[in-house]
């Protein structure tokens, strides 16, 4: 190759990686940048914890607390906090184009943005202990009972992102699939008929629940947002961006809750010695 065909073709490269660098840079966030935005792996770790928690509670209401520490390790793999915000963060990628995720970016990277995944988070946790609950919720009738408009406000939210539906919704998919782990295992004689009536017969009980802890959750996590940016987070849900988002964020909840749950209820059989993984 002559110095001059050289030259010709180290320029063509020059300008297709300046080409490729540009037209990364036109194509705006990507699925990780919005999840590293929204602080999704402190979202996990709060997830997490409260998976952990709630493997205990079978341990001692299924188990007896006789899991041991097979069991415990299993658990631990099981709520993998990696695995979990890969599942989220997919779910992003898969269900939002280019303009959806740069949109949610451009929202939660504000000031506000932010300060909202800051107070939500600390929400969750606080949530976690019953005292906490038990207030919150008592603050709310309070408010329910003064016509408060944070709480008109907290109502609007939730109907705009459809959040009792939807949570209700994954919360009876991923009880069908606890079910159906334990069946599968041997520990439980129920076919997939018994399983859907046993799973929703509790539809009406956990609706009310799921309201209950949601609008005290919400309450709690936006008292310290001004009107003006409560508003401007309802008008955001209501944007492709903001919907997209929603919609990709409970697609990923559901998958990855229901593999766990599924997972947990094999696990549970086969402590029971219903039968091997």
């Amino acid at each position: 190759m002559s110095a001059l065909s050289r030259s010709l073709g180290l320029g063509a490269l020059a300008c297709a990686l300046a080409l490729s660098v540009a037209s990364a840079a036109r194509a705006g966030p990507s699925a990780q940048d919005l999840a590293r935005v929204l602080k999704l792996d402190e979202v996990v770790g709060i997830l997490r914890q409260e998976g952990l928690d709630y493997a205990e509670t079978i341990e001692d209401d299924m188990l007896g607390g006789s899991g041991g520490q097979l069991w415990r390790s299993k658990v631990e793999a099981l709520y993998s906090a990696e695995r979990m915000a890969a599942v989220l963060t997919e779910a992003m990628e898969d269900g939002m184009n280019t303009a959806e995720i740069a949109e949610a970016a451009a929202f939660f990277g504000t000031e506000t943005g932010q300060g909202i995944l800051t107070f939500e988070n600390a929400a969750r946790r606080a949530m976690a202990e019953e005292d906490v609950e038990e207030i919150a919720r008592l603050r709310v009738e309070e408010l329910r009972a003064a016509g408060d408009a944070r709480l008109a406000q907290v109502d609007r939210f939730m109907a705009v992102n459809d959040l009792v539906e939807r949570n209700v919704a994954g919360a009876l998919g991923s009880n069908y699939q606890f079910f159906r782990g334990l069946a599968d295992g041997g520990a439980l004689d129920l076919t997939e008929g018994d399983i859907i009536a046993d799973v929703w017969g509790q539809e009406a009980e956990l609706r009310a629940e799921t309201e209950g802890w949601l609008t005290a959750f919400l309450t709690m996590a936006y008292a310290p947002l001004g009107d003006d940016a409560m508003q401007s987070y309802i008008d955001f849900s209501g944007t492709e961006g903001g919907r997209a988002l929603n919609a990709a964020l409970f697609e990923g909840f559901d998958v990855m809750y229901r593999d766990i749950s599924y997972a947990l209820g094999r696990m549970v059989a086969q402590s029971m010695g219903g039968s091997d993984l």
